[in-house]
């Protein structure tokens, strides 16, 4: 009886996944409330989920808000930035 062996695929995955993230960080100006209504406006996210990020930003020092393409990272984190809130786009993953 003969055995066969079978040469695993190798699959080439791309340096970034083209994916990019929003960060917001923690400041001592804007309240819990300003933060979670820009975050609502400049994403389209639920409430909660706003909150969440808040807390998450509140209490870590920053908090990952969007992921999405890096042209509607850039114009959300601007549009974020408009009431003072520090933000940041950078590739989802960093290899």
């Amino acid at each position: 009886m003969s055995t066969t062996w079978l040469e695993p695929e190798v699959i080439a995955t791309p340096k970034t996944s083209g994916r990019y993230m929003v960060t917001i960080f923690n400041n001592d100006d804007n309240s819990i409330e300003e933060v979670v209504g820009i975050l609502m406006e400049a994403t389209r996210c639920s409430q909660q989920e706003a909150a969440m990020e808040t807390w998450e930003a509140h209490h870590f020092g920053k908090a990952p808000v969007h992921f999405a393409s890096r042209q509607e990272c850039e114009k959300i984190a601007l549009k974020i930035s408009t009431i003072g809130v520090a933000t940041s786009v950078d590739p989802e993953w960093k290899d």
